[in-house]
């Protein structure tokens, strides 16, 4: 991953406000982002159901969004980031929420991670479509593996199509297929107990690409539009859809694990 990125990100944009520009999509209006975290939230609120005292490791983890909440239900959360800024933000929040006694923040690489498991639940929200070398990739996912606790639960959101799309790519950003992160979550002895969809709606992803074209005074609208109609999919049917959608919530088990 690219450290100046995601420095340039968070110190642009994690304390402003509830930071989301910084880890969501990167400088847009703050409507738009708290619809992507909605969403995101839906599609993992299932999941995120811990005892107290439960074991969690939240990396990528940003300005502490999840981290915050997991520890707001009584976990023990460890989050890293590539990020020293993001880390920084993360540990002012923590302490605003009143949470920072259940929670650790480290700056780490996630593809050279360090930090000792086992963990009952590891989270990672639209991190490995960010790391593009496929074998920091696997080295990534590899680590998060090995950390996972026998009976443990790792789950992963990320662009992953069912079809190859590459009109959104990017110098730091790639949605892979589906079938590209089964193959490398088998080949790090991990198996797939569901997969969640997220956001089946096509129109923002229509719009973005070409959205730095459209005239400045129309921009928002433009993006105001499509968010309301990609809302009125999403919130209702993205779960179900999971075909559509182009992230999904990947959720599993090392394999030979209990289900």
């Amino acid at each position: 991953m690219n450290l100046l990125y995601w420095e340039q990100r968070a110190c642009r944009f994690a304390s402003q406000g509830d930071g989301l520009a910084a880890v969501c999509s990167y400088g847009m209006p703050a409507f738009y982002n708290r619809v992507i975290d909605w969403c995101q939230s839906l599609a993992l609120r299932r999941w995120l159901r811990l005892s107290p005292g439960a074991r969690v490791l939240d990396v990528g983890c940003g300005i502490g969004r999840w981290s915050c909440r997991l520890a707001a239900r009584g976990a023990r959360v460890t989050g890293i980031d590539l990020s020293p800024t993001m880390i920084a933000q993360a540990r002012r929040r923590a302490a605003a929420r009143g949470v920072a006694a259940r929670c650790e923040f480290l700056p780490q690489d996630l593809a050279a991670l360090e930090v000792a498991g086992p963990f009952d639940l590891i989270l990672g929200v639209t991190v490995l479509q960010h790391i593009l070398e496929p074998a920091r990739l696997e080295a990534s996912v590899q680590r998060l593996a090995e950390r996972l606790a026998p009976d443990g639960t790792l789950i992963l959101l990320e662009a992953a199509p069912e079809r190859a799309v590459t009109r959104c790519d990017s110098p730091v950003f790639r949605a892979r297929r589906r079938e590209e992160y089964r193959q490398l979550f088998a080949a790090c002895g991990l198996t797939v107990q569901a997969v969640t969809g997220v956001d089946p709606a096509p129109f923002k992803c229509w719009l973005l690409p070409y959205l730095p074209q459209v005239p400045r005074l129309l921009r928002t609208p433009a993006l105001a539009a499509v968010t309301l109609l990609s809302i009125l999919l999403d919130v209702p049917f993205g779960r179900a859809a999971v075909g559509r959608s182009w992230h999904a919530a990947f959720v599993l088990k090392r394999a030979g694990g209990r289900s």
